[in-house]
């Protein structure tokens, strides 16, 4: 219900924001640290001293991962600090889940209500990134980053905005995680089948241990009328071709367009450049294979789209994609001997992609295991297309409810005295 209240706003720096809301300097609601790097001297792998940061490489969504210690600690964030980056990229942010030790590319802050602060500089970041400065890279410094006006509801609404995102956010994040179990999974039985020979015989079991015939080749031990081959005689290949760079867009004009592995995500690639004058493509559920530095990474389309010089699209003949997308991925180091090929940086060809050598297994085995992961597939697909619909609702509500265009209760308060017009 809507009470009689109308809600009057003000100007500030970042837009209109309600009269009621503090807009104010960000030191004056959370203590901010500057990050000070130890000597990599004191930096290990092996879980010795404390977590270390040193900048954005292993930013997650929300918490970032660790792969880096340190012995000697200089500047600590506390556990559920906003951690954000003061070096190029400047703007990103994270929450520690965990106390860590910072480095310079780092900054802490710790206000009042931390998940609330995180939104603020998602909603704003391009607020941030206009204080830029550096002529090598860009930086902003602690002072700027203190003295940074932002507006401030109360503590309830700051509470309830950061829980609508964090809601959404927590989705995603459950949904990358079914998805990589669900991978793993997958993988798991593709290993079993055709790396450990595994694969149920005629009477449903397992083939070796059940002293399936075993022969040997020149690619070592193989079950009896097993081939070997290459991916052309089981394959389509496309390889890219790029349009000219002026029908290049990210208005959505046109179908979403690959030039090489910089949108590449788990399993899919995010779309952000448009073309309207594509020459080649790939279509819906086709393997994705990158043909220039770094060589044989791997996604999926998810629905018809244009590939460019860096990319090929990779389909089975016999249009099951399930078995062509786990052999890729269990022969991926078999790529790398192709890193150097290139004088400036590694590329293949049609011709190498068409001759990369592979084991055959019969084709009502190939057939069989991929009816067996088509509904896993099907999942991972559904989970990622809820998570980008998550993220595009959460995106578009974001500058909203933080600038105070939609008004959320705020719950240290009755409801009724938080409904506005």
């Amino acid at each position: 219900m809507n009470s009689n209240k109308q809600l009057e706003f003000k100007q500030t720096e970042i837009g209109d924001i309600p009269e009621v809301w503090a807009f104010e300097e960000l030191d004056k609601h959370a203590r901010i640290v500057m990050g000070q790097s130890p000597e990599s001297v004191f930096y290990n792998s092996a879980g010795e001293g404390k977590l270390f940061l040193q900048g954005v490489r292993t930013f997650g969504e929300i918490y970032p991962k660790y792969d880096t210690w340190t012995t000697h600690v200089t500047k600590l964030a506390k556990k559920g600090a906003v951690l954000l980056s003061v070096r190029a990229p400047v703007g990103e942010v994270n929450i520690a889940d965990h106390e860590v030790c910072i480095g310079r590319g780092l900054l802490s802050i710790n206000g009042e209500n931390n998940f609330f602060i995180f939104y603020l500089f998602k909603a704003f970041k391009d607020y941030v990134l206009r204080r830029e400065t550096g002529t090598v890279f860009g930086a902003v410094t602690l002072d700027v980053i203190s003295k940074l006006k932002f507006p401030f509801p109360t503590i309830g609404e700051q509470e309830s905005i950061a829980k609508t995102f964090l809601d959404f956010d927590l989705k995603i994040e459950l949904n990358r995680q079914m998805n990589k179990t669900i991978e793993v999974c997958s993988q798991t039985i593709f290993k079993r089948w055709f790396v450990d020979f595994e694969f149920p015989n005629e009477e449903g079991k397992p083939y070796k241990s059940s002293g399936g015939k075993i022969i040997n080749s020149s690619f070592g031990k193989l079950p009896f009328n097993w081939e070997l081959g290459s991916l052309g005689d089981i394959c389509e290949i496309t390889m890219g071709q790029s349009p000219p760079g002026e029908t290049y867009n990210e208005e959505g004009a046109g179908v979403p367009f690959f030039q090489g592995i910089r949108d590449f995500g788990f399993r899919f690639p995010s779309k952000r450049v448009y073309c309207t004058a594509a020459t080649r493509f790939a279509e819906q559920g086709d393997v994705l294979l990158s043909v220039r530095a770094p060589v044989g990474s791997l996604n999926v389309a998810d629905e018809r789209c244009a590939i460019g010089r860096g990319i090929s699209a990779i389909r089975l003949k016999e249009k099951q994609n399930g078995f062509l997308y786990y052999l890729l991925m269990a022969t991926r180091s078999d790529w790398n001997r192709y890193g150097d090929k290139g004088s400036v940086f590694g590329s293949i060809t049609k011709h190498d992609v068409h001759d990369f050598k592979i084991i055959k297994p019969p084709k009502d085995l190939r057939d069989k295991f991929g009816k067996l992961v088509e509904p896993l597939d099907a999942k991972i697909l559904l989970n990622n297309v809820q998570s980008r619909n998550l993220a595009a609702v959460r995106d578009s509500l974001l500058p909203k409810l933080m600038s105070g265009k939609i008004k959320v209760p705020d719950t240290r308060v009755p409801l009724e005295e938080n409904r506005t017009a």
